[in-house]
């Protein structure tokens, strides 16, 4: 992946740069399809010419030159075709890369940067932006290239017949392309404004979708509704005043080519009247002027494209210059256990500002390699949040977090997401078979290893039932609760990792679906490290230690025995509350 940078040129010239031989290739069919298409023209001028002779006319050389015309022109819109295909290639191929370079840099970033986006605008920007380059890409080169071509050779005709009248509409390209280049500017600032309202919508719609049930149950369809209105009519009026600014190309070019042709006509009659040229030559300086036409009325479409491919540049561009506050360790994790360790931890979200809250303060304890700590605390107190210090999704403000000796900011982020594993409340399972919602994807994991590993966390059964194995689809809804908890631990199992954090995994069962995954638990966790945290005790019944938040601070940390027996400790005041008292301390 090229390093990131705003700069549109750099963008570009990073992804069609390792594309050079096929840009040659493209070229050369150009050259070579705009060289014939210039020498059609002289073949008419011939054609005309000696068909006025009428009589005397030599049909040998009229037959000669008709079918010669004939032969070029089908070479032409084959060569053409090709550099459509080169061409198309090129833009797909180019802007693939960039797809998957900007999905993986988006994914490189901390949660600073998803948490100020909605995934409906990361997906506008990553998909929208770049299928309008991808559009741009796979024409532009072969229409915008190719017309500069034909409308230069064509100037060069206009010269060769007449000096005057190749000044004259010299004169006439560049005015006439000056003034479509200052209208083309002013529609680059409407396009962006248009893109980003586009992924405010996009935005808007996922983030309702998301909680489709809780609008519904609410009664808020008829709000939501309304802010839709109020988002698609931002949309809707930055397009069209962004598609006012882009027609406005069009509307000068048909414009200026009424004089042109007006002009080129006089030329003709006038030197046609003077003895000056052949009504053949006259035919061709019209000829020739519908070439100029033509390259510059491709311009005019093209640039229309270039507006949004321009906007939607400068926005890829702006993606790719984000920087993540986890810039990459170079230290491996030592093979086998992970010990775990707080040193003086402080942490805020908003580290530039002085004046913000500090969510988690002077956190310091260690964790043994291989044994579990049981995480308790009220909603707010901190708990997720150090958990995420922990998979470093952030780092710590101040203070260090370790693992297996090693500062977590010092360790390559491939070598920590594959060494920790986190396991939520809500587990993700996709539109997929069910061995590729336990691999990720990767096909490189044989299928007994899949069942296997249903088979270790008491699914075996299940497994048994589907039709065709591992390779079964999962289809949306098919699955309770806990059954998608059992599988979320079968995926940690296939990754094997040396430190777990579960997320009260049990929050959401049914007592005897509870027990089931309760067995699955311990054996995921049998010698290794574990953060669990927990809203009812029975979920940390068996962990080796027990550490309390409190507003961001450690209230007590020691060994679960100890606690239970010290009557003044936390732990051992929430074991003798009462199950309703409990779950509303801990709530």
């Amino acid at each position: 992946m090229p390093a990131p940078s705003s700069s549109p040129l750099l963008v570009l010239r990073s992804y069609l740069g390792p594309l050079k031989w096929a840009v040659l290739t493209l070229a050369l069919l150009l050259l070579t399809g705009t060289g014939l298409n210039l020498y059609l023209p002289q073949i008419l001028g011939r054609f005309v010419d000696n068909a006025k002779l009428g009589a005397g006319a030599d049909i040998a050389l009229l037959s000669r030159l008709a079918f010669l015309y004939i032969a070029l022109a089908v070479g032409v819109q084959l060569m053409m075709a090709a550099a459509t295909y080169v061409g198309a290639r090129v833009g797909w191929t180019a802007t693939n890369r960039l797809r998957a370079d900007l999905t993986a840099h988006l994914l490189s970033l901390d949660m600073r940067e998803h948490k100020e986006r909605t995934p409906g605008e990361m997906i506008e920007r990553i998909d929208g932006d770049v299928t309008a380059l991808s559009n741009f890409f796979s024409q532009f080169a072969v229409r915008v290239f190719g017309a500069a071509l034909l409308l230069l050779g064509a100037i060069v005709m206009f010269y060769r017949i007449n000096a005057f009248v190749g000044l004259g509409i010299t004169v006439f390209v560049v005015v006439t392309l000056s003034m479509m280049n200052r209208v083309r500017e002013a529609g680059v600032e409407p396009t962006r404004l248009e893109r980003e309202a586009s992924a405010r919508l996009f935005g808007y719609v996922e983030e309702r979708l998301a909680g489709l049930d809780d609008v519904r149950a609410l009664g808020a369809g008829q709000h939501h509704l309304r802010g839709f209105l109020k988002v698609q009519r931002e949309f809707f009026g930055r397009s069209i005043e962004s598609w006012k600014k882009r027609s406005m190309v069009w509307q000068f070019s048909m414009g200026l080519f009424v004089a042109g042709y007006v002009g080129i006509l006089s030329a003709s009659v006038g030197l046609y009247a003077a003895g000056a040229i052949s009504l053949g030559t006259a035919f061709l300086l019209f000829q020739y002027m519908s070439m100029i036409e033509e390259p510059i009325d491709q311009l005019t479409q093209q640039l229309q494209d270039l507006q949004k491919a321009g906007a939607s540049l400068v926005r890829v561009g702006e993606l790719l210059a984000l920087k993540t506050n986890l810039p990459e360790g170079t230290h491996e994790l030592p093979a086998g256990g992970l010990d775990l360790a707080f040193r003086d931890v402080n942490f805020t979200y908003e580290p530039e500002n002085p004046q913000a809250r500090a969510v988690l303060q002077n956190i310091d304890f260690q964790l043994p390699a291989g044994q579990t700590v049981g995480l308790l605390g009220r909603t707010g107190s901190g708990k997720t949040t150090l958990t995420r210090l922990v998979s470093r999704l952030y780092d710590p403000t101040t203070g260090s977090v370790t693992l297996g000796g090693v500062d977590t900011r010092h360790v390559t982020l491939r070598s920590l997401r594959q060494r920790v594993a986190v396991v939520t409340q809500d587990v993700q399972l996709f539109q997929a078979t069910v061995r590729d919602n336990l691999t990720f994807f990767d096909h490189a994991v044989p299928d007994q290893r899949v069942a296997a590993a249903l088979l270790e966390v008491g699914l075996g059964g299940w497994l048994d039932s589907l039709p065709d194995g591992v390779k079964t689809p999962l289809a949306a809804g098919s699955l309770s609760a806990g059954q998608a908890q059992l599988l979320a631990f079968a995926r940690v199992m296939l990754q094997d990792p040396s430190l777990i954090i579960l997320d009260e995994p049990s929050s959401r069962l049914d007592p005897a679906t509870e027990a089931q995954l309760t067995q699955a638990m311990q054996r995921l966790l049998q010698g290794r490290t574990a953060i669990v945290i927990a809203h009812r005790l029975e979920t940390v019944a068996r962990a080796d230690h027990i550490l309390v938040l409190g507003a961001g601070r450690v209230l007590e940390y020691g060994a679960r025995d100890e606690l239970a027996r010290n009557p003044r400790s936390h732990y051992a005041a929430l074991l003798h509350a009462g199950k309703e008292e409990l779950e509303e301390v801990l709530a």
